[in-house]
């Protein structure tokens, strides 16, 4: 196992938006971040991934692209931006951008170009297709809702967009489209950044032919993930960017890859192979899902979580490398969603924290995770902002669905749980903005701030510092073998790494009962240091056997 800057670090995800507003228009903007950098540097952070901040009409957040090579105006300058990243370089962090390329903007000059002639040089810069039957050319459906096809009257084809309709997908068959997109990498690198988070990037190749997906009874459109997901040419493009771009700079690259496998993540991130340097995978993220998705809500069971999670970290032990998630911007808040969000707010977010950041690959910060933000309930669909949510809402109701099972839905799996605005301190909008916020701040603010968690020595932001120090002095952290203890306990999650003659020994109780650790005979040591609890009084009892307080979280170095 080779080692790597982009292996030893800890990232920290900024959802500008929501981040910090500097002007009081409600939204938050470049400057608000860069007021707050010595936040992020304080809690020991390595990287610094900013979501799209590009040109953008902003119908899905700044995930549709207008200009790759220009800011959106809610944001602040290009000059704003080159400061954020002097600033950030001279706090010795990094900075990784996104990197939006399966689909752009409608609004972008290249589809603008596209849709006027079918002769346009652009057209081809998109996925055209003429319909079928007087329909669609495939029922596929949009990952927004509806159908994946939007008529163009003006030519009439059809347009693929597996997201918004304002979200055309790029073809990226055309070999003058990649060569725009790696330009405009180059541009971004030659600048100074790190590296990209890559949205989405396993959809980028798609079929030659478009084949209805299977329907489900009662549905009008089907998935068409099996024809896109992994496609038929991602790995000849994958390769072509990493020779054309990225091997010319010591970047991080992560690409977000819904539907990968650990077999297909081994391809994408062998270091023989020069794609990626690691994906983020779905998996663990789907396990509380029911069978109609992610708004079908279903328990998580341990044992599921703990066979996925263990999978991943010994199917890339010697090839590849993970991403270790809990939270995003896709995601919601994940005290609410596996913790318990009331009692134990602090203990099973520290819990979940030591679960994670343990094991093997590189942890991820969302905002406000370390100060263990929540999930967001408002009363009324009109206060959310999310897309997804107003589409999923509006596509429930006509089918009469009642308007509350629809919000229990929302409040479990929305997205807008993780885009409420960051808690700052106990002033009014949470420090976040003295305007009126784009989102409703979440009303336990008073309570869950940072300033009153960097006042608090026992607060989870300052267990998240000891846990990212702690990956800075101990190379088995990042580097030991993963070895899960305890498979089939309901209740404990437990595990090993060892890396020559260190062992860390991770006990995690993942509930609000009190079940009895109990030591596996093959685990030997002479001595043994407790690294860091997430209870303040320390365990005095052997190891062999542990009595667990509710959401125990317990790290020990075994020699």
């Amino acid at each position: 196992m080779n080692k790597a800057w982009w292996k030893e670090s800890v990232v920290y995800q900024i959802y500008p938006r929501s981040f910090m507003d500097s002007n009081g228009d409600g939204i938050g903007d470049l400057q608000g971040i860069i007021s707050k950098l010595d936040y992020i540097k304080n809690l020991g952070i390595d990287v610094i991934w900013l979501s799209p901040v590009y040109k953008s009409p902003n119908d899905d957040n700044g995930y549709d692209i207008s200009d790759y090579q220009d800011i959106m105006d809610d944001f602040g300058t290009m000059a704003d931006w080159e400061q954020l990243l002097v600033e950030v370089h001279e706090r010795g962090m990094k900075l990784i951008m996104d990197l939006v390329v399966n689909h752009s903007s409608d609004e972008h000059p290249w589809f603008l170009e596209a849709r006027q002639s079918k002769d346009s040089k652009y057209r081809d810069y998109y996925i055209w297709q003429k319909g079928k039957n007087g329909k669609e050319p495939s029922n596929w459906y949009s990952n927004f809702g509806g159908s994946a096809w939007e008529y163009d009257e003006a030519t009439d084809e059809y347009y693929l967009h597996l997201f918004s309709k304002k979200q055309p997908d790029l073809n990226w068959r055309n070999p003058s489209l990649r060569k725009e997109i790696y330009n405009m990498m180059i541009w971004w690198l030659e600048k100074g950044i790190d590296g990209f988070r890559m949205d989405v990037i396993n959809f980028i190749s798609k079929p030659e032919n478009f084949e209805d997906g299977d329907l489900k009874p009662g549905k009008k459109h089907a998935s068409g993930s099996k024809f896109y997901r992994n496609g038929p040419h991602i790995h000849d493009y994958l390769q072509e960017m990493n020779r054309e771009v990225l091997s010319h700079y010591d970047v991080m690259t992560v690409g977000e890859m819904p539907g990968v496998t650990p077999e297909l993540a081994k391809l994408y991130t062998s270091e023989d192979r020069k794609e990626l340097n690691m994906v983020f995978q779905f998996e663990h993220m789907g396990l509380d899902n029911g069978e109609n998705g992610k708004w079908d809500l279903k328990p998580l069971k341990l044992a599921n979580l703990k066979a996925n999670l263990s999978k991943w970290q010994l199917a890339l032990e010697d090839t590849g490398w993970n991403s270790l998630y809990f939270n995003n911007h896709d995601q919601p808040r994940s005290v609410s969603r596996f913790g318990n969000d009331k009692k134990y707010r602090v203990e099973s977010a520290k819990m979940l924290a030591t679960l994670l950041h343990m094991m093997k690959g590189t942890p991820y910060v969302y905002q406000g995770e370390e100060i263990g933000m929540t999930n967001i309930r408002f009363d009324s669909i009109d206060d959310y902002r999310d897309i997804e949510i107003i589409n999923m809402y509006k596509e429930q109701t006509e089918a009469g669905i009642p308007h509350r099972q629809i919000m229990e839905s929302i409040y479990a799996k929305g997205r807008d749980n993780s885009r409420t605005p960051m808690q700052w301190d106990a002033s009014p909008n949470a420090g976040f903005t003295t305007g009126t916020p784009w989102l409703k701040v979440n009303q336990n603010y008073i309570e869950i701030n940072a300033e009153a968690e960097i006042s608090n020595a026992n607060s989870i932001y300052h267990y998240y510092r000891k846990l990212i120090q702690l990956r800075k002095k101990y190379d088995v952290i990042v580097y030991g073998k993963y070895e899960l203890l305890l498979p089939e306990h309901q209740e404990i999650f437990a595990y090993t790494r060892t890396l020559g003659d260190e062992k860390l020994l991770v006990i995690c109780n993942f509930y609000e009962g009190q079940p009895m650790f109990e030591l596996p005979g093959h685990i030997t040591y002479q001595s043994a240091e407790l690294l860091i609890s997430n209870y303040p009084e320390k365990l005095t009892h052997e190891l062999e056997s542990i009595q667990l307080r509710p959401y125990d979280a317990s790290v020990f170095l075994l020699k």
